[in-house]
């Protein structure tokens, strides 16, 4: 699988990745394990699938809520660090039940810090996002602009990232919050399976496969050149070679806040395109209201972990990100459930 391995110590931990059956935490797994890590995933299998846990992985079945289950687990595997990646993460669908989300994401990860609290460790790499910024005054954004969310799902990781910076305050936890734009690609066998999918990319795949007769282009009228959203796309890859660095180098340091992007932004229209171009495919587009709580630009400044950990994206073309998305679901035309 494509990374970053000749970034790495090469010092082994155990480390537990909650989330690690979905998207980005198998990813992620699968980069530690490659990087010389022992993994143990903890998932409740909701939105992730067994078959995207990586061989070498432990899989256990479990709610970051259930602070019993929790407790055991750490008490049992013992791990040095903790990858939280377990979270609920449609923002249209906050706006329509922010209650689940305060309590999957905001709540459960308090359970989580809990259990840390009281049977260890003291290590943990946070999944945050970008949702942060809301509609940020300038881009690219950087990680001293303020934090002012649109959408309950933003909140609700905001509250998180609030809470974290207490817990170091107050009981030396050291952490790394990642901030991460729109997560694409696909890394070797591992691609993007969400039931019901709602990201813009594997959308556009399946009216390509013909899953979908068309795709909906929600808002036309933003201020940007062509009135679609824009966003900052990130290889899924690359974003998991960032977490091992940023985990590793919690053994030195105490508190990291990285924003992960390629820094450049393409609108929605633009994203179509070059997904015609890889795929052949002519894609039809029909034109839809705004969703509540869509940001119009989203880009990043990764300035920050490239300068300090060395981070650099292997893959920042948006037709590689494509492309790469486009042979897992030719390889995988039903996703996970073959």
């Amino acid at each position: 699988m494509p990374g970053a391995g000749n970034y790495y110590t090469g010092t082994r931990m155990r480390i537990l990745v909650t989330g690690g059956a979905g998207y980005v935490g198998s990813v992620v797994a699968a980069e530690l394990l490659r990087a010389g890590h022992e993994v143990v995933i903890y998932d409740n299998l909701s939105h992730g699938h067994r078959r995207a846990v990586p061989q070498g992985a432990e899989l256990v079945n479990g709610e970051v809520g259930d602070h019993e289950a929790l407790g055991q687990l750490l008490q049992r595997h013992r791990p040095e660090a903790v990858m939280h990646f377990a979270a609920l993460i449609e923002a249209g669908e906050s706006m329509e039940a922010p209650e689940r989300y305060f309590r999957n994401n905001t709540a459960g990860t308090l359970n989580l810090l809990e259990c840390m609290l009281q049977h260890g460790p003291r290590r943990l790499v946070f999944s945050s996002t970008a949702a942060l910024y809301g509609n940020p005054e300038r881009t690219p954004i950087a990680e001293d602009a303020a934090l002012r969310p649109t959408n309950a799902y933003g909140e609700s990781k905001l509250l998180v990232e609030r809470m974290l910076g207490w817990f170091h305050r107050i009981h030396g936890l050291r952490y790394a919050s990642l901030r991460y734009f729109n997560a694409a690609g696909a890394a070797g066998e591992l691609g993007e399976d969400h039931r019901p999918e709602s990201h813009l990319i594997p959308i556009i795949l399946q009216v390509a496969q013909g899953k979908r007769p068309s795709l909906a282009i929600y808002g036309t009228d933003y201020e940007t050149a062509d009135g679609t959203c824009i966003r900052d796309y990130i290889h899924v890859a690359d974003l998991a070679s960032a977490h091992v660095l940023a985990v590793e180098a919690l053994a030195t340091l105490d508190q990291l806040i990285y924003n992960l992007g390629n820094g450049r932004g393409f609108s929605v229209r633009q994203v179509v395109e070059v997904a015609r171009k890889v795929t052949g495919h002519a894609i039809p587009a029909q034109d839809a209201p705004r969703r509540r709580g869509d940001p119009a630009v989203l880009v990043a400044s990764s300035d920050k972990i490239r300068r300090e950990l060395g981070w650099q994206p292997r893959y920042p073309e948006l037709e590689q990100i494509v492309a790469s998305a486009w042979e897992w679901r030719r390889k995988h035309p039903n996703g996970y459930e073959e």
